[in-house]
C-alpha cells in the first residue's frame, strides 16, 4: 500500500477524510456495565464518566430520568473540563462558573449572569444521538442537525437482553489493524493453533478459553472434531469473498476429503465488525471502536440462538484477563503478552495462552506497531478479504469526500436490508457445501426461541 493511502485509511479524527466515513455509522462508545456501581463503585455517587471516540473527548453520563447523555467535554463558556462536573440529576454542573446542562446539551443555568440574563437560551453544549442495544451504547457523530440512519436490526441486536452479553477490551493499536485480524480466515490454523486437542466433553471447564476447541457442526467419519483441530489439519483454506448490502460475506473451505469439506461463513459488516460462529448455537459481533488513531476498543455481543446466556459467568471468565474499570488487557507488550517458550514448544504454536485467544488477536495487531505501516508489506493470495475491505474503505472515503452517501449500515435506503446475517462452522458434504450451510442456519434459527416468538424488549430511543 502507498504510504497516503495507509494515512488516509488511519486517521480518524476531526477533519480527517476516513474520520468524515466512521462519522456516518453508530459507534460503541460503552458498555451499559460501565454504569454499574458492582463492577464501577464510582457510579454509585456520579453516573458520568469520560469517553474518548475518534479523537474527540466527550462526557458520557445518565440522568435521574434515565437519559443517557453524550456531550462534548469542553465546557461551551470558557472550556473547562466537563469530566468534573457535578451531576446534578436532571443535568451536570461545570465547577467553574456553574453553568448547567441536560442531557441534550441545552444550557439549563448561567448563574453568575444578573438576573434576567437570557445568556442561556443562546448558549448549547454539542450533544450526540445515543442508543441502546444488548448492553451497549452507541453514539452517533455526524454533522450537527443531520439526521442518524437507522440502527440496524442485526441478530445481536434483535435478540433480547437474556440471550445477548456484552464485553470490551482495549489495544493499543490503530483501528483498522484490529479489524484486519478478525476478518482475515487463514490466521485461526497459526495464530490460535493448539498442538493437542482438549476432551470435547471438558470444554465447560472454561467456556470463555476454550469455546474455540468445541466441535464443528457436522462430523468426519462418524467423529465430532474440534474446529482447533481442523484449522490445523487443514491450513490452505480457499477463500472467498462476496459482496452483501452490509459488506462482505466471506467463506473458508478446507477440503478434508473427496467427500468433504469444512465450511467457515463469516461476515464483515462495513466499515469494522465482523460475525463468526462460536459454537452451533452461539456467534459473536465484534466492532472495533476507533478511540484515537493509536487506540482501539473491540466491543463484542455474544448472542445465543439456544438458551439464555450466564452473562455473570462469561463476564468472571473474562475478567480473569481484563482490568476494570478501563477494560485493559493484564497483559501487554509490558510482560511480552505473557509469552511461554516452553508452551510454543509443547502446546500452542503462539506459546501465549490457552485459556484466552483474545491475548493472541492482540499480540500480532499490537507487535505491528501503533499504526502499522502497511508499505512493508507482501501480501499473498490468502489476504483477498484484506485488500477486499481496504478496496472498499477507500472507495468509501473517495464517495464521502464526494457528497455522496456512505455505503452499508450508513445507508438508509438499505436499512430494510440490515438483517441476520448468517455464519456457519461445520463439517459438509463436499459437492453440496452451498446448501448444506443454509440449511444449518435455518435449523439454527427456527430453534432459537427468541425468533419463535415474538420478544417486548424496551430500550432507550436515541437522546
Amino acid at each position: 500500500m502507498k504510504a497516503e493511502h495507509n494515512e488516509l485509511v488511519t486517521r480518524i479524527g476531526p477533519g480527517t477524510p476516513c474520520g468524515a466515513v466512521m462519522r456516518q455509522y453508530w459507534q460503541p462508545v460503552a458498555l451499559v456495565d460501565e454504569f454499574d456501581p458492582r463492577l464501577d463503585p464510582r457510579m454509585a455517587q456520579r453516573a458520568l464518566k469520560p469517553v474518548r471516540v475518534l479523537g474527540q473527548d466527550l462526557i458520557l453520563f445518565r440522568d435521574e430520568a434515565g437519559r443517557w447523555g453524550l456531550l462534548d467535554r469542553d465546557c461551551p463558556h470558557r472550556n473547562a473540563d466537563l469530566a468534573f462536573a457535578r451531576h446534578e440529576g436532571d443535568g451536570v454542573r461545570c465547577p467553574f462558573h456553574g453553568w448547567k446542562f441536560d442531557a441534550t446539551g441545552r444550557c439549563l443555568e448561567t448563574p453568575a449572569e444578573p438576573a434576567g440574563s437570557k445568556l442561556c437560551e443562546r448558549v448549547r453544549q454539542r450533544s450526540y444521538p445515543v442508543v441502546e442495544k444488548s448492553g451497549v451504547l452507541f453514539g452517533w457523530f455526524g454533522e450537527e442537525g443531520s439526521t442518524p440512519p437507522p440502527f440496524p436490526q442485526f441478530d445481536c441486536f434483535a435478540a433480547p437482553a437474556t440471550h445477548t452479553f456484552a464485553f470490551k477490551g482495549l489495544w493499543h493499536c490503530n483501528w483498522l489493524q484490529a479489524f484486519e485480524v478478525g476478518i482475515d480466515p487463514a490466521h485461526p490454523s497459526f495464530l490460535h493453533r493448539f498442538l493437542g486437542d482438549a476432551p470435547l466433553e471438558a470444554i465447560g471447564d472454561n467456556p470463555a478459553g476454550k469455546q474455540f476447541r468445541s466441535a464443528s457442526a457436522g462430523d468426519f467419519g462418524g467423529e465430532k472434531w474440534p474446529m482447533t483441530r481442523i484449522m490445523r489439519e487443514f491450513h490452505q483454506p480457499d477463500i472467498s469473498a462476496e459482496s452483501k448490502p452490509w459488506g462482505l460475506q466471506l467463506t473458508a473451505l478446507r477440503s478434508m476429503t473427496q467427500e468433504l469439506t469444512h465450511v467457515r461463513v463469516t461476515q464483515a459488516i462495513f466499515p469494522h465488525t465482523f460475525v463468526i460462529p462460536l459454537s452451533e448455537t452461539l456467534t459473536i459481533t465484534q466492532m472495533h471502536l476507533p478511540v484515537d488513531d493509536t487506540h482501539t476498543y473491540w466491543v463484542s455481543i455474544f448472542t445465543s440462538f439456544g438458551g439464555p446466556v450466564d452473562k455473570e459467568a462469561m463476564r468472571q471468565q473474562r475478567l480473569q484477563f481484563i482490568a476494570l474499570p478501563d477494560y485493559v488487557p493484564k497483559s501487554g507488550r509490558h510482560d511480552g503478552w505473557g509469552f511461554d517458550p516452553e508452551e510454543q514448544r509443547s502446546r500452542t504454536f503462539l506459546g501465549m495462552g490457552e485459556e484466552d485467544i483474545n491475548v493472541h488477536d492482540q499480540w500480532a495487531v499490537e507487535s505491528m506497531g501503533a499504526i502499522q505501516d502497511r508499505t512493508r508489506e507482501h501480501l499473498g493470495t490468502s489476504d483477498k478479504v484484506i485488500m477486499a475491505n481496504r478496496r472498499m474503505l477507500l472507495a468509501a472515503i473517495a464517495t464521502v469526500q464526494a457528497g455522496g452517501v456512505a455505503p452499508g449500515v450508513a445507508d438508509a435506503s438499505l436499512a430494510a436490508d440490515m438483517r441476520g446475517p448468517d455464519t456457519v462452522d461445520g463439517i459438509a458434504p463436499a459437492g453440496a457445501w452451498s446448501t448444506w450451510w443454509r440449511e444449518r442456519v435455518q435449523a439454527r434459527r427456527a430453534g432459537a426461541p427468541w425468533l419463535a416468538a415474538p420478544t417486548t424488549r424496551t430500550e432507550a430511543q436515541p437522546t
